[in-house]
């Protein structure tokens, strides 16, 4: 039995929906940690007085349900295991493997006193066939890789790495969970997320995207994984391929654009990829043009480009990102005037603004971190966080935080 180590963040999600009429459906990216938690889930079940008899847990990628790809078969198999007594709980894993599976799933809540617990690895679980039928009786639990604080309760270090060390291996080697099984060893940890990364492409993009160039899918990821904190649009990435020759570009309309749009959609379904839009905060609008790109993994990114300590800037920032996304606030770009503010963060009583950089030491940064926060006339947070450990802790009651603090802080 491979020992289950918690998550309580998701593990308490599906616990406080526990027996509320909603299909539960956990997405993420492969490999993230769904079917563990899953796994976890139904030790909680057992622990709290389910039999075993009303948990039906099927892994639908498993070849012992491979004559099960389609809802009809499906939906027999499950409702000869049905227990006749008391609630059913029924978990299933990487449900897209079944054609149709909405089908079944309405039906088991039509037809039987059950609580529903599925998992997925692409948005087309949550297509627009599903939406209308289960419309309004769903909630998402949307499963990142590990947080920093995750990280540290899942490697054993030796007493005397410091945080800033153990920091720079979550830096490095990101929050797969497998990878704990490799204690950073760099050329295993590279394999594992090449394998991990070549089934997302040929299984979750290709396979259902027919018709796609696979290179030029790898090099816009590529080139996502070397902007990341930086503003691009489809047209700008669409226009720098073409001038490389990758994309023939058409001279009446943008098909490098349209062509880069489409394969930016495909990444983000995957779960690989989040795009984020800038917001005007004096114009109040969201804007159409010059969003940025972030990945959802570090170890993604450094195994495709290499590990550069020179990028640390642009890592950080895609690490405080995908923090707040775990937070569960909706985040956008900030623009004010001509300047730039990488995050606002908004949940339906909060509201922050948070600018991220390496260092606040050099006047020029400080400047140029603080000018767009001083520009904003309300009267919501406002964070710096930088790398450094400073007694120096407010800038006109803008709040400058160590990074790491923040990271473990919530």
């Amino acid at each position: 039995m491979v020992e289950l180590i918690n998550r309580p963040h998701y593990l308490n999600q599906l616990i406080q929906n526990k027996d509320v009429d909603l299909v539960k459906i956990v997405t993420g990216i492969r490999r993230c940690g769904k079917s563990s938690l899953l796994d976890l889930f139904h030790q909680y079940l057992t622990e709290h007085g389910v039999p075993e008899s009303n948990i039906i847990h099927m892994n639908m990628e498993s070849l012992r349900y491979h004559e099960l790809s389609e809802y009809l078969s499906f939906y027999q198999y499950v409702c000869k295991h049905m227990a006749k007594k008391g609630k059913n709980y029924l978990l299933f894993d990487e449900l897209q493997a079944v054609q149709h599976w909405e089908k079944a799933i309405e039906s088991f809540r039509l037809d039987f006193d059950v609580d529903i617990y599925i998992t997925g690895s692409n948005a087309y679980l949550l297509s627009t066939e599903f939406s209308t039928l289960l419309s309004g009786r769903y909630v998402e639990i949307r499963m990142l890789p590990l947080s920093f604080k995750e990280f540290l309760d899942f490697y054993t270090f030796a007493p005397d790495v410091t945080m800033d060390e153990k920091f720079q291996k979550y830096l490095q080697f990101g929050g797969m969970p497998i990878l704990r099984a490799y204690s950073f060893n760099e050329v295993r940890s590279r394999q594992a997320l090449e394998g991990i990364y070549s089934t997302v492409v040929l299984r979750d993009i290709l396979q259902r995207n027919k018709g796609i160039d696979q290179s030029m899918l790898e090099k816009v990821m590529l080139y996502l994984c070397s902007t990341i904190g930086s503003t691009t649009s489809p047209n700008s990435i669409g226009n720098v391929l073409s001038s490389e020759g990758e994309i023939k570009n058409g001279k009446k309309n943008n098909i490098a654009g349209k062509t880069v749009d489409k394969y930016i959609a495909m990444l983000r379904d995957a779960f690989i990829v989040f795009s984020v839009g800038r917001y005007d905060v004096k114009g109040k609008q969201l804007l159409k043009t010059l969003g940025k790109n972030y990945i959802v993994d570090m170890g993604f990114r450094n195994m495709l480009l290499g590990y550069r300590n020179a990028d640390r800037g642009h890592i950080l920032e895609n690490i405080v990102f995908l923090e707040l996304l775990r937070r569960d606030y909706r985040v956008s770009i900030g623009k004010i005037g001509e300047t730039e503010i990488d995050f606002i963060a908004e949940k339906p009583n909060d509201k922050r603004y948070i600018q991220v950089t390496e260092s606040m030491q050099s006047p020029q940064t400080r400047e140029r971190e603080l000018r767009s926060l001083q520009m904003i006339q309300d009267n919501y947070e406002k964070i710096v966080l930088s790398m450094d450990r400073s007694f120096i802790t407010s800038y006109e009651g803008i709040k400058s935080l160590y990074l790491v603090d923040w990271l473990l802080a919530e």
